[in-house]
């Protein structure tokens, strides 16, 4: 199956290997995939775990999967990225069926060997 991210990978050579605590993700870009690909597998634990710890009483579990699971999430477009941030589109039909752009600029910090998602724009 091919990666959620639209890497054109395979899934499990991709972002799941992240996803699962395999691999740190070496790139703040390589986070935010993964991440994405976070929210169209569901996986809750992750998305708050790669939630830089100043952010994470901002994010509740509950929501975080709520939000994941409530759209259905089609595709990924990377438009920029820096050794920090990252800016992107996520497409995804919402509860009704209709078509939305989450439209994203992104910041990250590495702490530790670890990537972090910080706070990001919307559009």
């Amino acid at each position: 199956m091919e990666c959620y991210c639209n890497s054109q990978k395979l899934f499990k050579n991709c972002c799941e290997p992240y996803i699962k605590g395999i691999k740190n993700a070496p790139t703040a870009e390589t986070l935010m995939r993964s991440r994405y690909s976070a929210y169209a597998t569901h996986q809750a634990d992750y998305l708050v775990a790669t939630t830089h710890i100043s952010q994470r009483n901002l994010h509740s579990k509950e929501d975080i999967l709520l939000w994941a699971t409530s759209n259905q999430w089609q595709k990924l477009e990377v438009l920029k990225s820096t050794p920090t941030t990252v800016e992107f589109k996520a497409y995804y039909l919402n509860q009704n069926k209709q078509q939305h752009i989450h439209h994203e600029f992104s910041s990250f910090v590495q702490e530790e060997g670890n990537w972090y998602y910080v706070d990001g724009d919307y559009y």
